[in-house]
């Protein structure tokens, strides 16, 4: 096993036949030790090298230990610095303290004083050292992250952008020839309605792609939302949707929110529309919107149905791009709205989550921060 180097000291204190041997003292305890009974020459050699700790006396001509100390961490952060005073006043240990200090010895002292000082002020520098290891870490993993998020938004953006034309030319040229070749067969006719179909599902594909894409890139514009109000226009915008179903709407107390309007209006249109698709078997069907009591610091909201359900191991895939329980047969869709969903309220700071079990319908959460009484 390779042997652990030693700690490297710079000591400095003015009277230089004690700095000298406090430097012979801790050499011979497996410290490498370097000396200046100056400040200036001290603060010279931390530029030329690095050391574990600085252990300094307090009351020097040049410069006091506390400046000296202050200098020092100035230039390198994670440094551990000890005072040393022949004073030993509570006053002194207080502002040696607030200079930086980890700790203060008391002149004259006992190797048996001065070693457990030691050893606590490397541990000390170990940590801020690991810590800081740690948090570059994690900035540059966020950094990338990040730019590879960034790079994955704008190619979606621009893949679905560049797709739109060709899948709208798909649709009209097949329109055209259908409406204008009167000798098409019936079976021809019959593939010139699958192209048309796929061309549809494909541009709602699209269509949803850039909607999830602009929901990333968003500028958010936070307001008290009025949860209750903002509910109630989104069952009105979607009684299209719900035209000769028999659908009964129970709405429970919601309160104020800080949220961007526009993206939490997309939030319950997609939830509701969710709602009322997988519903549709029932007669009559049930939607509920309400609030339910969470985490401290958290409102949580919930949609709840009486349709179709799913199975609970499959809970986590409902949110992710693209992820259908359902064939297309059964239920249409691109797969993107739950996921549409879970990117707003996380970008809000709060959290989604479902629950539901086959042929009994289901519920789906989610969270806001809250932002003070009644909100």
């Amino acid at each position: 096993m390779a042997e652990i180097p030693p700690a490297k000291i710079l000591i400095v204190d003015d009277e230089a036949a004690q700095m000298k041997a406090l430097c012979d003292t801790l050499g011979d305890h497996h410290y490498e030790t370097t000396g200046f009974s100056s400040a200036g020459a001290a603060l010279a050699e931390l530029e030329r090298m690095e050391f574990d700790l600085l252990l300094t006396d307090l009351m020097m001509p040049e410069m006091n230990g506390i400046e000296l100390l202050q200098t020092a961490l100035k230039r390198h952060p994670d440094l551990v610095g000890i005072i040393m005073t022949g004073e030993g006043t509570i006053a002194t240990a207080v502002e040696a303290m607030k200079s930086g200090a980890l700790d203060y010895i008391l002149k004259p002292f006992k190797l048996s004083a001065i070693l457990p000082v030691l050893d606590r002020a490397l541990a000390v520098r170990r940590l801020r050292r690991e810590n800081a290891a740690l948090e570059r870490a994690v900035r540059e993993r966020t950094a990338q992250l990040e730019a590879a998020n960034k790079e994955l938004e704008a190619f979606s953006y621009s893949v679905s952008h560049d797709l739109r034309a060709p899948v709208r030319h798909i649709d009209g040229f097949g329109r055209m020839l259908g409406e204008s070749e009167k000798s098409l067969s019936d079976k021809g006719r019959h593939y010139l309605e699958l192209i048309a179909g796929a061309a549809k599902r494909m541009g709602g594909l699209i269509d949803d792609l850039l909607e999830f894409s602009r929901n990333s890139r968003a500028e958010m514009r936070r307001a008290d939302v009025n949860l209750e109000k903002l509910v109630a226009e989104t069952i009105e915008r979607l009684k299209p949707e719900t035209e000769g179903r028999n659908i009964v709407w129970e709405r429970g107390a919601l309160p104020v929110a800080q949220a961007d309007p526009a993206l939490l209006g997309q939030v319950f249109s997609n939830l509701l529309l969710n709602a009322i698709k997988y519903s549709r078997p029932r007669n009559p069907a049930r939607i509920e919107i309400g609030s339910v009591a969470g985490a401290p610091g958290e409102t949580v909201i919930f949609v709840r149905d009486n349709g179709v359900g799913f199975d609970m191991r499959y809970a986590e895939r409902l949110f992710g791009v693209f992820q259908r329980l359902h064939s297309e047969d059964e239920f249409e869709g691109t797969g993107i709205g739950l996921a549409n969903v879970r990117r707003i309220i996380s970008r809000h700071g709060g959290r989604t989550w479902a629950e539901g079990k086959v042929g009994e319908g289901a519920v789906f959460y989610f969270s806001l921060p809250k932002t003070g009484e009644g909100k």
